[in-house]
């Protein structure tokens, strides 16, 4: 293989997205996650136009026991710079962020971050069993015992949004209606038969007031992005999509020191992308949201400033999140319905780049009020119960 580009490297660079790609999702009985994990980098690589000669950095997390060596090892890359961050669902929003730096201040010029997961066909295949906790050392012992689970904290924490402002099943309901509507259109969204509010209030309670379909789905499958330095972009096989700001955060892993349990750490990783890229929450066209559970959407739109804080179920209301609606969110179904193979973030970076692109499709494109294509989306990941937060701000020229 050759060998990574040297020599000096100039700061402030622009970056650019320069490849996007999805592994088989859904039902992948055969595959391993290295294999997923392999045939989105190739994919990747290919969306790019770019020779795998030039990535130097390398970004992976949840595979193997020294991630992502083992991971980089299996698709024959040695890169000279690395990050395995993991922070649960926003692990990808933040290893972007990093990635993103780092190519900024010339300490990498091609950067691949890449995700597998079989969760699905390992339950299926009693390779594993579902999990009910994180584990039950640290400050995590003092709440195990007494069965909080993680679906339960974000059952606390969307009643407490309940008591506090009034938000009603039946609007968090609408959530899971509008994310399966957008799937209705998504080839690779595993689940695409229309619900209704009724089917998900009608559903076997998990958590209250969480029913089935309030919950993400469990799928297999995996993606991969390609971050490049700016000198790349005459070289690429599409015109680039810019990475124009990010910002990260953590709260708490306590629920005893979360201060409030209606705000995200979104709040201050939002702010701090949407400041850093110099536009306005009214400016984005899509956005795409990590989906957990759809309390999670739901508190995320309030803390990214699409809507002040309490009225999120207003918002959510009248169709705002379907791919023709005010603010598309998750125009591939989300976790709620497209795919959900454990931590999702980067799924949400492959969506927004394809919908900024043009790239999604007959009835699945989004467009701007004067049917151009959106120029400005959000992505924003939510790790833990509401631990940490990433967001990231992707524009096209």
């Amino acid at each position: 293989m050759p060998s990574p580009a040297s020599g000096p490297r100039s700061g402030n660079r622009k970056v650019a997205v320069a490849g996007v790609a999805l592994s088989d999702c859904g039902r992948v009985d055969e595959a391993t996650p290295y294999a997923l994990h392999a045939q989105a980098a190739r994919r990747a690589l290919a969306d790019s136009g770019l020779d795998r000669s030039v990535i130097d950095g390398f970004a992976s997390a949840g595979l193997g026991t020294l991630a992502p060596v083992e991971v980089a090892e299996y698709l024959g890359l040695r890169p000279t710079w690395v990050d395995s961050t993991s922070v649960g669902g926003a692990t990808w929003e933040v290893m972007a962020a990093h990635a993103a730096d780092a190519i900024a201040a010339g300490h990498a010029d091609a950067v691949l971050l890449v995700y597998g997961s079989t969760a699905r066909a390992d339950i299926k295949a009693r390779r594993r069993t579902a999990n009910l906790s994180f584990g039950a050392r640290g400050p995590l012992q003092f709440e195990v015992p007494y069965g909080h689970t993680l679906i339960a904290k974000y059952a606390m924490a969307a009643r407490r949004h309940m008591h506090q402002y009034g938000t009603t099943p039946e609007q968090l309901a609408q959530i899971a209606v509008q994310a399966r509507a957008n799937a209705a259109a998504n080839p690779d969204a595993l689940y695409r038969d229309p619900i209704t509010v009724d089917d998900v209030l009608a559903g076997p309670m998990i958590a209250d007031p969480f029913t089935k379909l309030h919950c993400c789905i469990r799928s297999d499958g995996g993606c991969a992005v390609l971050l490049v330095a700016e000198d790349h972009v005459p070289d690429l096989a599409k015109p680039p999509v810019w990475v124009l700001g990010s910002g990260t955060a953590v709260s708490h892993t306590t629920m005893s020191e979360w201060d409030d349990f209606t705000v995200s750490p979104a709040a201050v990783s939002g702010r701090l992308a949407f400041e850093r890229a110099g536009v306005r929450p009214s400016e984005i066209d899509l956005a795409q949201i990590y989906d957990a559970f759809t309390y999670m959407t739901l508190v995320t739109l309030e803390d990214l400033g699409f809507c002040a804080k309490g009225e999120g179920g207003a918002f959510v209301e009248k169709g705002r999140l379907l791919r023709d609606g005010a603010l598309p969110v998750n125009t591939d179904g989300g976790g709620l319905a497209a795919c959900h193979p454990g931590m999702r973030g980067l799924f949400l970076l492959v969506e927004a780049v394809r919908q900024l692109r043009g790239e999604a499709g007959p009835n699945r494109q989004v467009h701007r009020p004067d049917g151009t294509l959106p120029h400005l989306a959000v992505a924003s990941g939510t790790g833990g119960w509401f631990c940490s937060s990433g967001t990231v701000v992707l524009g096209r020229e």
